[in-house]
């Protein structure tokens, strides 16, 4: 009957198709996803220590990335944790160890000894994704162990600030609905790989969902791997962002519209040694303009550790330049 679509209520008719012809493409892509992919995600039990005695317990997920047992999760499923348990889809159980985290991206690594091949699966391209392609995340929400929801990637580039303030760049949000325990678990590609790690979603909304880029988790990873955490430079202020005066911009020809006013200095600090002292304004680092603490938290988490950098600061109503030398953020 050529391409006629065929509609059929019969019971017994519907027995006699092959199941492949029953599965859209949607569905066979979901599946195969499932069926590559599902395997290397794991639930995690971890256990902190209280001061008053006994232990309190959290649970969350993950997905193995290497075959000796490497597993990328969230920082807050295992910071701090005296006890984690990673148990696979098969229902085998093992003590894993804290490899490191960075509570800054909500990002951590965890391994498992085992002398066995795992199951894992490879990090994707997040840099190469599309707003409205499909996305699958796969976790243990509330505990319902090897959970798969869809949906697709719905905006590229947000900004996510965390609980302690930080505010992490380039987040992926998606619809793919996620509920407690999906946090650390993989948001995946049509092809199985591993372009996010799910972080969070806002309660209360429909489909508003949450994912640390892939591109940020192989960084990240990279320094877990070489130093146990993650080395960033650091300058050894505290700021806020403030609106500068109209009369000032002009005055210095600045493009700033507002700048960071030095709120703390820490004595004997890199800031301070080079002369940065409260109630100056960083207008500029390397020349590029800083309008908001976060300019300035973006800018150090690239720049090397130890190689000077110059700073363009209003103290007063003068201009200057300053240059720091940064050190490693404790």
């Amino acid at each position: 009957m050529g391409d006629e679509l065929i509609r059929t209520t019969d019971p017994q008719s519907l027995k006699a198709v092959p199941d492949a012809d029953l599965l859209d493409a949607y569905s066979s892509a979901v599946i195969a996803v499932v069926d590559s992919t599902g395997p290397a995600v794991v639930s995690i039990a971890a256990g902190w220590k209280q001061e008053q005695g006994g232990e309190r317990g959290g649970a969350g997920s993950g997905v193995i990335f290497t075959p000796d047992g490497y597993i990328l999760t969230n920082s807050h499923v295992v910071h701090a944790a005296h006890k984690l348990v990673a148990t696979l889809t098969d229902g085998r159980s093992f003590e894993a160890q804290h490899v490191g985290d960075d509570p800054a991206t909500d990002l951590a690594v965890i391994r498992v000894d085992n002398p066995a091949w795992l199951p894992h699966a490879p990090l994707g391209n997040s840099r190469a994704l599309r707003v409205g392609q499909l996305a699958i995340a796969i976790g243990n929400p509330l505990g319902f162990q090897s959970s798969v929801a869809t949906g697709v990637i719905s905006s590229l580039g947000r900004h996510w600030r965390m609980e302690n303030g930080r505010l992490v760049e380039d987040i992926i949000q998606h619809t793919a609905p996620l509920n407690p325990g999906n946090s650390g678990g993989p948001l995946v590609d049509s092809r199985g790989r591993v372009v996010g790690i799910n972080t969070a979603m806002i309660a209360g909304a429909q489909a508003l969902s949450f994912a640390i880029p892939s591109a940020t988790a192989e960084w990240v990873v990279s320094q877990l791997l070489m130093h146990g955490r993650v080395r960033r430079s650091y300058l050894g202020i505290a700021g806020r962002s403030r609106l500068l005066d109209r009369r000032l911009t002009r005055f210095h020809q600045l493009p700033n519209k507002s700048a960071v006013e030095v709120a703390v200095a820490e004595p004997g600090g890199p800031a301070y040694r080079a002369g940065l002292r409260v109630n100056d304004w960083i207008v500029a680092v390397e020349d590029k303009p800083v309008e908001q603490v976060d300019d300035l938290h973006r800018f150090l988490a690239e720049w090397p550790i130890a190689r000077s950098v110059t700073l363009t600061v209003v103290s007063g109503i003068d201009l200057k330049r300053v240059t720091a030398v940064p050190t490693e953020a404790p």
